[in-house]
């Protein structure tokens, strides 16, 4: 995105581009607009960091890596109490574009519809029962029979940030299935992950976050932290959801590793941005 001219012989500078420069102002707006809706911190039962930030950082990263639009239809599956939609409330056209959020936690979808719904009306939060043995242990829909109240062929973009970091792995292949009936043709998902490549597997101790120094679960593609609930933090072999995506009628258009196996990289957890493929379902 970036381009790189010389004024003289001896002096180069680089210049962004334009679309890469609204992008930035974008992110500023976001993290200086002191209207924009923010829970409590007490309230925010999932992800770590500060709620605003990792959400504007995201907004980025839907753009650049994903190629979100604003006239996009978008599906955010597991959407917690807003981290993800707010910023979108700033780049999605109001006319144009639609946004549909989903999360089994009553009370995030609650905090979405007064303080989101009720400024941005299209943005539209609904509570699906699934059920997870750390989010909703009473759940009344198995993941593994899960069916989105959509039609098919409905969604631009789909995103699933932190929610196969927390999945067995049949499950998994259902809520990609899921993603590849909704999904329009070229349509896209961005899929965050821990892959567990043989940097990640070499040494359990020796990344930059030792909270995810996992193991092995028995033979399958699984690997879970010890001294943790085991969906506390999945992690799975490489190419188990290269795999998965393919299954369900997607191609993987990019896959960047994160800096949690503790390489430099702009993102933290692994990234999979993937696109419906044209014929099928």
């Amino acid at each position: 995105m970036n381009e790189t001219f010389r004024r003289d012989e001896s002096a180069p500078v680089t210049a962004l581009s334009a679309h890469e420069e609204h992008i930035q102002w974008l992110q500023e707006s976001c993290l200086k607009n002191r209207f924009l809706p923010q829970p409590a911190p007490d309230s925010v039962f999932v992800g770590d960091g500060d709620f605003k930030a990792v959400g504007t950082e995201f907004l980025g990263h839907f753009i650049r890596m994903g190629g979100l639009q604003p006239e996009s239809r978008v599906l955010d599956i597991g959407c917690g109490i807003g981290r993800m939609a707010v910023p979108l409330t700033q780049y999605l056209d109001p006319d144009k574009g639609r946004y549909n959020g989903i999360d089994p936690v009553e009370g995030g979808i609650a905090w979405c519809r007064r303080f989101v719904t009720s400024v941005y009306p299209s943005f539209a939060f609904q509570r699906v029962d699934i059920a997870h043995e750390l989010y909703n242990p009473q759940g009344k829909i198995s993941g593994k029979a899960l069916k989105l109240p959509y039609a098919d062929r409905h969604f631009d973009f789909a995103i699933m940030t932190s929610i196969v970091t927390h999945l067995p792995p049949d499950e998994v292949l259902v809520y990609l299935s899921e993603i590849g009936r909704l999904l329009k043709p070229g349509g896209r998902l961005f899929m965050t992950a821990f892959v567990v490549d043989p940097i990640a597997a070499a040494n359990e101790t020796g990344r930059r976050d030792p909270r995810l120094a996992f193991q092995r679960d028995g033979d399958g593609p699984c690997w879970f932290v010890p001294d943790l609930p085991r969906l506390a933090a999945v992690g799975f072999d490489d190419g188990f959801l290269d795999g998965a995506l393919n299954r369900a009628g997607l191609f993987t258009a990019l896959k960047s590793l994160g800096s949690w196996r503790g390489q430099a990289a702009d993102h933290y957890q692994d990234v999979f941005v993937a696109e419906r493929t044209g014929g099928g379902r």
